[in-house]
């Protein structure tokens, strides 16, 4: 996400670097840089060139202190610049009413009804609702049954009626069904449309007329950079809606779209679709995301991503084995499938700061502990609950039953029994042992 922008202004910043104080020339060969980085992105010219003019007048109206390196100011007057520009502070969504409702609108093939899952997902799980989703495509042959699939992943009922032609009484109707069966958030799922076609335009205008709802989300393809934001527009002038939703953020995004629609529209990011799982759903967080376009990490969301999957009773049984030295390989896989659950591997790593760039040309697949579970998967139930046993025999029919080598499988071993034993370290009294350890590796031989 961002890599390509986020290594043009660490480029730009290093006209910087040595300088002892902010001058208007290596000020201006320093925005010069940005302003091409920007325009690469596909950020318009217009914003571009004022957003560049404010963090100028900012840099040079500004005093270096001895601690503080030039580069370091202007990172600093960056962070602050594209904070704003993306909308300055995170916004929640409206779900106050009974029920809710909550119109999803957005181009063809935009990922309006993956989102509205996600959504649904998002609402049952972190806001504790009873959402229903409303199949409101009556266009699209497959609309429908795409819905209902998704909607028993995330175990969130799904109202249609495929012998209504009319989404404005679907819709309605639909209201009625929810307040009937006591459903607090309703989300309406409509047709994919162009921004140039004016009945489909009129159609979802009539659906907003009928329905009333709280919040009017607007869904676009981060992907397509200027024609997003141009689309964002022409559907805002109709329509008013309240939010948007970038999707596909995770793709190959030169960020252009989540830069500049803010300040296009004045109208919230509020949330992100930063992955294909039902999960891989953020709320959009300006600070955050300068945080990670200027590559600083993005611990915060990293912790509770962490706490989301984070089971009390499971960390104290945890901590009891691994007291008792009873960690198995059972356990082991329990902590992989919580990681996995926190989203794609290359995408947490880039929330620790400096590991983004230090992962830049490395290539980290979505099924990166595949091998590993194939492994852990090839061992007998007596194998995985005591690691002991593992001779060259088992070792070698494990190999084979994983279709890995025998390499492979001692590696993991070793690396299961490191892990166990720096687990071991960190619990209760161990803290301090795992210090003096490390104190004596960092001493001289």
């Amino acid at each position: 996400m961002f890599e390509g922008l986020s290594d043009k202004l660490e480029r730009s910043f290093k006209i910087l670097k040595g300088q002892g104080h902010i001058s208007e020339i290596n000020v201006a060969e320093t925005l010069k840089e940005v302003r091409k980085a920007l325009l690469d992105a596909d950020v318009s010219f217009k914003i571009a060139k004022d957003f560049t003019s404010k963090v100028k007048d900012k840099a040079l109206g500004q005093k270096i202190l001895t601690s503080v390196s030039p580069g370091q100011l202007m990172v600093k007057i960056m962070h602050d610049e594209l904070t704003e520009l993306m909308g300055g502070e995170a916004i929640d969504i409206n779900i106050k009413g009974q029920p809710a409702i909550i119109l999803i609108a957005g181009l063809q093939g935009s990922g309006k009804t993956t989102f509205s899952a996600k959504l649904a997902n998002y609402l049952k799980k972190k806001k504790g609702k009873q959402p229903l989703l409303v199949a409101c495509d009556v266009y699209r042959p497959a609309a429908v049954n795409q819905l209902k699939v998704l909607g028993e992943q995330v175990e969130v009922e799904v109202y249609s009626d495929e012998a209504q032609k009319d989404p404005v009484t679907i819709a309605r109707n639909a209201i009625q069904y929810a307040k009937d069966k006591a459903k607090n958030v309703v989300i309406i799922d409509t047709a994919g449309r162009l921004a140039i076609d004016e009945l489909m335009m009129n159609e979802i205008a009539n659906i907003k007329k009928a329905v009333q709802p709280q919040e009017i989300l607007f869904v676009v393809d981060s992907m397509t950079g200027q024609d997003a934001v141009n689309t964002a527009k022409a559907f805002n002038d109709k329509l008013d809606y309240d939010g948007v939703v970038l999707t596909k953020l995770d793709g190959d995004t030169r960020g252009g779209a989540a830069l500049t629609i803010k300040s296009v529209v004045d109208k919230p990011i509020k949330f992100v679709g930063i992955g294909e799982k039902m999960e891989a759903l953020d709320v959009f967080y300006p600070k955050r995301m300068a945080d990670r376009i200027l590559g600083m990490g993005d611990i915060v969301s990293l912790v509770e991503r962490a706490q989301e999957q984070y089971d009390e009773d499971e960390a104290k049984n945890l901590k009891r084995k691994l007291a008792k030295n009873e960690f198995n390989f059972n356990d082991f896989l329990k902590q992989i499938q919580q990681i996995k659950k926190m989203g794609n591997i290359k995408d947490l790593a880039g929330m620790i700061p400096g590991m983004s760039k230090a992962l830049k040309d490395t290539e980290i697949e979505e099924d990166a502990f595949k091998g590993i579970e194939a492994i852990i998967f090839s061992m007998t139930p007596a194998e995985r609950e005591n690691p002991k046993i593992l001779n060259g025999n088992r070792r070698k029919r494990i190999a084979m039953g994983s279709g890995t080598n025998i390499v492979e499988v001692n590696r993991l071993i070793k690396q299961f029994e490191e892990t166990s034993k720096m687990m071991r370290l960190m619990t209760t009294g161990g803290s301090r042992k795992m210090m003096q350890m490390m104190q004596q590796m960092r001493q001289p031989k």
